[in-house]
């Protein structure tokens, strides 16, 4: 414990925890659709192999780290620090509290899986003795890690949907620069003047089918060519190693204000920081022209983490709306695979 946050504290999650516990992860980026946050509270809260810890400080649960072990070897999760509280000592707190958790479980040994390009936290478990092993992790997707399941979103009797629209907007450029381009690979980011309707369809239907992105499908070829060679509407094209990765559609139609109305990344190309990068070099394009103000919209369609991504780089809700609409699976606009 610091002196300047002799507040902080460490106790066992209770169920009243669960909400906190859950937005605490989805601040810190650590909530994938496949490991639903919510299930994985109750496990950690139930089985007698786990555990759950939360720190709290000023009555605020603000850190977190989930334990388990098989008999034999201990294993920790989640370790997580709010990002308005790091660089205060709580993690290293929550890794002590975690393996005082695991000796009195009689388990002989803490381990832990970090991705090799997390350089930040292999420094950080270094400091406090860990080591890596001289083990591989062989592991095969059941299901695609870049999209959800096809009945993410089900449609009523009907084949309609409800759906929430946020509508954001920054007033000023974002604080901090934008992320580099994730290291090891060879990135690209270049802008199709214009794309042919083809191409543009390729990259529309291919980034946006997971997530039932329908309106441009809906457009005729004429419709569609008006808007794409618009000189005022600008579509970029991210490649990674050679490959077509994701796109952004830059909209400047309207005076002083410039829209982001398309940014994604294709599904295998998900979670490797792309998608960081894609916004953040958008957003300097943008602001390039010094609009009063950049606006975009996220619905619950999208990826669950887009909202929040966006409000990291400063953007700001301003608006939500309900709509309901017809499901583009059941209409033909997004045809079965």
């Amino acid at each position: 414990m610091t002196d300047a946050d002799d507040d902080f504290h460490i106790q066992a999650a209770e169920y009243a925890d669960r909400d906190a516990v859950i937005a605490l992860w989805e601040s810190c980026e650590l909530t994938r659709w496949y490991n639903d946050p919510a299930t994985d509270v109750a496990r950690f809260l139930e089985a007698d192999n786990a555990h759950l810890l939360v720190g709290r400080a000023a009555g605020r649960i603000v850190a977190s780290i989930g334990l388990g072990h098989d008999g034999r070897r201990g294993w920790m999760y989640y370790l997580s620090v709010h990002p308005n509280h790091r660089n205060r000592g709580y993690a290293r707190q929550l890794v002590r509290a975690g393996e005082l958790w695991l000796s009195e479980q009689q388990i002989p040994k803490a381990q832990l899986m970090l991705r090799g390009s997390n350089q930040a936290a292999q420094g950080f478990y270094l400091a406090l003795g860990y080591e890596a092993q001289d083990v591989g992790v062989w592991g095969r997707w059941l299901t695609s890690p870049g999209a959800p399941p096809e009945d993410r979103v089900q449609p009523d009797e009907f084949g309609k949907l409800d759906i929430t629209i946020t509508y954001l907007e920054m007033t000023q450029p974002p604080a901090d620069p934008a992320p580099n381009a994730p290291a090891g690979k060879r990135v690209a980011l270049m802008r199709a003047e214009p794309p042919t309707i083809a191409f543009y369809r390729f990259l529309y239907n291919t980034i946006g089918r997971d997530w039932l992105w329908w309106e441009r499908r809906a457009l005729d070829d004429a419709a569609l060519e008006r808007v794409i060679t618009n000189p005022d509407v600008e579509v970029y094209v991210l490649y990674c190693n050679g490959s077509p990765a994701g796109m952004a559609e830059i909209d400047r139609r309207y005076e002083q204000v410039i829209d982001l109305a398309y940014l994604g990344v294709t599904s295998e190309f998900i979670g490797q920081g792309l998608g960081r990068y894609l916004l953040g070099t958008a957003l300097d394009i943008a602001w390039s022209y010094a609009p009063e103000k950049v606006t975009v919209n996220t619905c619950t369609l999208d990826h669950p983490k887009a909202l929040t991504l966006y409000q990291r780089f400063g953007f700001t809700p301003v608006e939500r709306e309900q709509k309901r609409i017809d499901d583009p699976r059941m209409t033909g606009l997004i045809p079965p695979v």
